[in-house]
């Protein structure tokens, strides 16, 4: 037993597509998807920012003064944290943010994702999204029907007039099947797939 995909225009020739309920008929998994987010976002995150502590810092080899007899608190170094010339206490360094995720938990995670966005009505099918020239006007008088903010477009794979046309209209992404982000997913107003991505979606997720 399947589930039926929306077409998003009436005159859409698919007028529908009928899906896996395997695949877009899961429960919502909550923590999973929140997971899967964060290892998202973690994982973009560059990790190279970089402190000298006191032993990078250069200079501070002699004492500054003497331990005893002076009247002021003892020193070692000039380069100690409490200096102003001094090294950083806790110096960042150059970091991974990776977080582990297995591949069968990121799949569920998707799932479950794509099974939401259908209950919402917020995933919806279109066979023509992309436009016969790569002029942005083209695509943004197409888009402009849509009740959304944010729009996510998923095909089999993007071609030149496509990428071309979205690039320079805000709030609009296009990725291909088979590159899911769970970040763009859940923060789309509204997803829409071509067939071909569709049913790629169903051999990947399967």
């Amino acid at each position: 037993m399947g589930l039926q995909i929306p077409a998003l225009n009436e005159q859409d020739s698919n007028g529908g597509l009928e899906v896996a309920e395997a695949i877009f008929g899961c429960s919502y998994n909550e923590t999973l998807v929140h997971q899967l987010v964060t290892r998202h976002l973690a994982g973009s995150r560059a990790g190279t920012k970089a402190q000298k502590t006191r032993s990078d810092v250069s200079g501070g080899g002699a004492k500054p003064w003497r331990q005893k007899g002076t009247g002021r608190a003892r020193s070692g170094t000039t380069r100690s944290p409490i200096w102003r010339t001094g090294g950083v206490a806790f110096a960042a360094r150059p970091r991974c943010y990776e977080q582990k995720l297995n591949k069968k938990m990121f799949r569920v995670g998707i799932r479950s994702i794509l099974s939401e966005l259908l209950r919402q009505g917020r995933l919806v099918l279109c066979s023509d999204i992309s436009p016969s020239s790569p002029k942005t006007k083209v695509l943004s008088e197409r888009l402009k029907t849509i009740d959304a903010k944010r729009i996510l477009i998923i095909v089999d794979s993007v071609d030149e007039n496509l990428a071309l046309a979205s690039r320079n209209i805000p709030y609009v992404e296009v990725i291909e099947a088979m590159n899911l982000s769970p970040v763009l997913l859940v923060s789309a107003d509204k997803v829409i797939a071509t067939p071909d991505a569709l049913k790629k979606i169903e051999e990947h997720l399967a």
